[in-house]
């Protein structure tokens, strides 16, 4: 599948999810005349990203792409980040909250935006869920969850159909992430629907983490209690996949099905050298376009229309994630969210020649 139809099928759909209409009431205010909000809180987007070690994402691209949309529409913008610490998730939302806030757009971690919601809506400022759903929020705007999940379990179905194990025989051990994360339900319940819809039955499944250290001792028990036999493993991102495959390393495991998420540098590597199956590639970019597109209108006093919404009702952006597998890695390198250089070591080379990854 070629680059080109890839992120405009990504873009489309992300597009196509928000529709302004009308003007909306309030105290939402637009840019000053010169295109700065020049401090004016109701013209300020305040946000908050949940750490840097549960994926490389926030900071490399979430970042970026958002600061550039809303500055790039006129409007302030403090980004700030919680380091995986819920007391400084917190204080960062009061030290913003103090300083005035046209919109908020908060990354969950460990239910830390559910207090941050609840003040800010005390002061009527509206709140985004981006990426990980929390209670409390205006809007939830990220990839299409449960089919992240689905992709994740067809990753799984595909490995072991390439080394001959039918599914209702095979020992799958679920590595899940973590349970206080929104979305790591909605990974499972598509991966579980896709694998167990085809016979799998979860041989073990520990509990879930956003952790690479903790997800590889988890797998190393597991396959321990297995007496190391193991043919697939749903891991729910390319972190946790990274420790399960430092175990299958360490034991000379090969052939076994692996998924993952997120299209990382070493996830990218383990596909083109054959320790993972496939990844789910979420354009980053793309998420983040539709998420300012939500911020500007309701900065802008405009309202948001969505054509889908969470189980409590909550409208809901969707964006459509793709699979990337060896094949694909190319894509996402062409796109600028992997590096060649990054992507392409020297032990990892052959393999980008050999899959046609080049120089972006």
């Amino acid at each position: 599948m070629k680059k080109s139809s890839l992120l405009a099928v990504a873009a489309l759909t992300g597009a196509a999810a928000v529709v302004l209409s009308g003007c909306a009431g309030g105290g939402s205010a637009t840019p000053s005349d010169g295109g700065d909000a020049g401090g004016d809180s109701a013209g300020r987007a305040c946000v908050i990203l949940p750490d840097a070690a549960s994926s490389p994402r926030w900071e490399n691209f979430d970042r970026k792409y958002l600061q550039e949309g809303l500055e790039g529409a006129g409007f302030e913008v403090d980004i700030q980040n919680a380091q995986g610490d819920v007391a400084k998730y917190g204080t960062l939302a009061d030290a913003q909250l103090t300083q005035g806030c046209g919109v908020m757009l908060l990354v969950d971690y460990q239910g830390a935006a559910e207090a941050v919601a609840t003040k800010a809506k005390a002061e009527g400022i509206p709140v985004i869920a981006y990426d990980r759903p929390f209670a409390g929020a205006d809007y939830y705007v990220s990839f299409d969850n449960v089919e992240v999940g689905r992709l994740q379990g067809q990753t799984v179905l595909d490995g072991l159909e390439a080394a001959g194990v039918a599914p209702a025989d095979a020992t799958v051990v679920y590595i899940g992430g973590d349970p206080t994360d929104g979305n790591a339900a909605m990974f499972a319940e598509g991966a579980a629907e896709v694998m167990e819809g085809a016979g799998i039955e979860p041989a073990a499944e520990p509990p879930g983490a956003w952790d690479q250290a903790k997800s590889q001792t988890n797998f190393e028990q597991a396959l321990t209690s297995l007496s190391g036999q193991v043919d697939g493993v749903w891991a729910a991102n390319d972190t946790n996949a990274a420790g399960v495959i430092k175990v299958l390393q360490d034991n000379n495991l090969t052939g076994v099905a692996v998924s993952g998420q997120d299209a990382n540098i070493a996830g990218l590597q383990n596909i083109l050298l054959g320790w993972q199956t496939a990844t789910v590639y979420k354009p980053v970019a793309d998420e983040a376009a539709a998420a300012v597109e939500v911020a500007i209108a309701l900065l802008n006093g405009d309202t948001v229309e969505t054509d889908a919404e969470l189980e409590d009702g909550t409208p809901y952006i969707q964006v459509t994630p793709i699979l990337v597998g060896q094949a694909e890695v190319k894509d996402v390198v062409a796109a600028g969210d992997a590096a060649f250089d990054d992507v392409c070591t020297p032990d990892v080379l052959a393999a980008c020649e050999e899959f046609g990854v080049v120089a972006n």
